[in-house]
């Protein structure tokens, strides 16, 4: 099922966000678009569309090429 594909890959970079004391949370898989929600210091940090976008949504479609893209809610 895609969405435990998604929840698993996420799980997978969410130490990468940890890290600097951020984290997310999958909300929703919505045909081949995936919602997340940034907590943490990914939640008001500045960066947080290039983090979204360069690292999360680069990661998940290099893994499952059907994603098409990841938003943040």
């Amino acid at each position: 099922m895609l969405t435990e594909k998604v929840k698993t890959e996420l799980n997978r970079i969410r130490p990468l966000l940890q890290a600097d004391g951020g984290d997310l949370e999958f909300v929703e898989l919505k045909g081949k678009k995936v919602f997340v929600k940034l907590t943490g210091t990914c939640g008001d940090c500045p960066f947080s569309q290039s983090t979204l976008k360069m690292r999360i949504e680069k990661s998940l479609k290099k893994m499952i090429p059907e994603i098409e893209s990841v938003e943040a809610v």
